[in-house]
């Protein structure tokens, strides 16, 4: 019986992830972060994707201000993403509230959410988040 559960969990989560042609429409669209404070649009820009903040609450917009980003609203947040594997992309993400640029992969966990992390000093230093599709 738990062979049975096993494998149905498997093939659950094997059609759960689109297959790797149809990751980059999966990628697009609006995109809420971990606590529900900013909405961010991924489209693509030219050859690769970004991601603009389109929405955002007022302690979001002041953390930002506090780091140097006077409007949050319009803010590029995710830069050069580029596929570098199935479900995989990597490129730049900037913290508006510490006004840094790290290197990001981002990662399609599946059709409505997103794993985005950032990394500083060559990988020491991570931060994750569960981004979920908004409707």
């Amino acid at each position: 019986m738990k062979r049975i559960f096993a494998k149905a969990a498997i093939l659950v989560l094997a059609v759960a992830v689109p297959a790797s042609a149809s990751a980059q429409e999966v990628l697009e669209g609006q995109w809420k972060n971990a606590k529900g404070s900013v909405v961010v649009k991924v489209e693509p820009c030219g050859s690769t994707w970004c991601g603009f903040v389109i929405d955002a609450t007022a302690k979001a917009k002041a953390g930002a201000r506090k780091g140097g980003t006077s409007n949050l609203i319009g803010t590029r947040i995710l830069t050069n993403l580029r596929k570098t594997g199935d479900n995989v992309f990597k490129g730049q993400a900037f913290d508006p509230k510490r006004n840094v640029r790290v290197p990001a992969t981002i990662r399609v966990v599946g059709p409505s959410t997103l794993s985005v992390k950032g990394c500083v000093l060559g990988g020491l230093i991570c931060k994750e988040q569960r981004w979920n599709r908004v409707s």
